[in-house]
């Protein structure tokens, strides 16, 4: 258990600095007005009732409470599992489980997820996310790279027939 303790720590770091950022937003940047930083990315305040672009707000702040604890607990048996060496999987774990606690206490407190970014073109624009949802993304690559990465260093198995050489 001692091994996962700089993991919990980032994930507890994820956390604050999600709930940090999103307070100053609520009191600092207007609701649903664009502040623009780049010509292709700018801050704009929105709430998100559903889970990723709204998907599933029918199911209300209990149903979506639920769901999202169920998740926080299957990545913390999924990262249970990871070896001491899958150092990159373990960080992933962490910033997913950081990034999806931090959108729950969203959801716990206000009954929605609080969204500021937005990278949009003249004619395009993305869905408006947060930091937290940075973390889950960044988190799930680094899994996704860490298996790819074990999956190709893995001698082939024993069924396979030796080359033609």
């Amino acid at each position: 258990m001692k091994s996962f303790l700089p993991y919990g720590l980032l994930a507890i770091l994820a956390i604050a600095f999600d709930q940090w950022i999103k307070a100053l937003v609520e009191a600092d940047l207007p609701w649903q007005q664009p502040v623009e930083l780049l010509p292709f990315l700018a801050l704009f305040r929105t709430y998100n009732t559903g889970i990723a672009f709204s998907m599933f707000s029918s199911l209300g702040d209990t149903g979506l409470i639920v769901i999202a604890a169920a998740v926080a607990a299957f990545v913390v048996w999924l990262a249970a599992r990871t070896e001491p060496g899958q150092v990159a999987a373990r960080i992933g774990f962490a910033l997913i489980l950081g990034g999806a606690l931090g959108n729950l206490i969203d959801r716990a407190v206000y009954g929605h997820v609080i969204d500021y970014v937005l990278f949009h073109t003249p004619v395009w624009s993305f869905a408006v996310f947060n930091l937290a949802d940075a973390f889950i993304t960044v988190g799930a690559a680094l899994v996704i790279l860490e298996e790819f990465l074990g999956w190709r260093g893995q001698p082939p198995t024993s069924g396979t027939r030796p080359s033609d050489d």
